[in-house]
């Protein structure tokens, strides 16, 4: 009887055990930040000033053929390179906003006209390691005042 016993007893114990094992297995896995996805030289592969569109990467007939040159490099943590439309290098930060909806370059220099020195960017869908698509939170000089959009694919 005692044997009995005993076999049910570990029976229930090497089955809950089993059980334990098995979720502790179950764990999910770590899904990379935004800032990780983020963290490679972009380049433009379409832009959008306004509702208009006036560039297509390998576009014959692109409005605004200087986007070709449009490098977003956010290749080392926390330091930013932009070259925009004009061709011209910013340097500085960057960050995520703590609810990862924005990016936020700061601290660039030369100084972008009529700025603090900050452009923030509205990450409009989640990054993937094959496309960042941004908005910019205020307009740019550089294009008339207007509200630009940025669908980026590594370079």
């Amino acid at each position: 009887m005692k044997s009995q016993s005993y076999l049910r007893r570990s029976g229930w114990g090497l089955l809950v055990g089993l059980l334990l094992t098995l979720l502790a297995g179950c764990q999910p896995k770590p899904v990379p930040s935004i800032a990780d996805q983020l963290g490679r030289v972009w380049q433009a592969q379409t832009v959008k000033e306004g509702d208009l569109l006036v560039y297509t990467l390998g576009g014959s007939s692109n409005v605004k053929p200087g986007y070709v040159n449009f490098r977003l490099d956010l290749s080392q943590p926390g330091v930013v390179k932009l070259k925009d439309i004009d061709g011209r290098q910013l340097t500085g930060t960057w960050t995520v906003s703590t609810d990862n909806r924005r990016l936020l370059l700061s601290g660039l220099n030369p100084r972008p006209t009529n700025t603090d020195g900050s452009i923030d960017y509205y990450i409009v869908e989640v990054p993937t390691a094959t496309s960042l698509r941004l908005e910019r939170t205020a307009e740019s000089r550089k294009t008339g005042n207007s509200l630009n959009q940025y669908g980026l694919v590594p370079e």
